[in-house]
């Protein structure tokens, strides 16, 4: 998930984000933060691991408390390394476990 928001200072973003109770609402219940980075010139780039069925309980959770304080951009992956880590010929490029 991408946030961004640069007609805002910091100071503001965080009130709107307290007023609309998006530090309870974000995450939903289910799902972790795996990261959280501020990328200059791109904005803000959360990492989510989401059950596939809690999906859309992030969009809502954004949706009813981030809207006013960021854009976002959603990007939905999974993780095939679980499918393909034994066929790896070449296990020292792979440092997951």
């Amino acid at each position: 998930m991408r946030i961004c928001n640069q007609s805002k200072n910091l100071a503001e973003t965080q009130q709107i984000l307290m007023d609309q109770g998006f530090f309870d609402a974000f995450p939903p219940k289910g799902v972790s933060v795996v990261s959280w980075y501020v990328m200059m010139g791109i904005g803000q780039v959360v990492t989510l691991e989401v059950p596939a069925h809690q999906l859309s309980a992030v969009n809502l959770a954004i949706e009813k408390t981030a809207w006013k304080a960021f854009s976002t951009e959603f990007y939905p992956t999974y993780n095939l390394y679980p499918i393909y880590k034994d066929r790896l010929k070449n296990k020292a490029k792979v440092s997951y476990e």
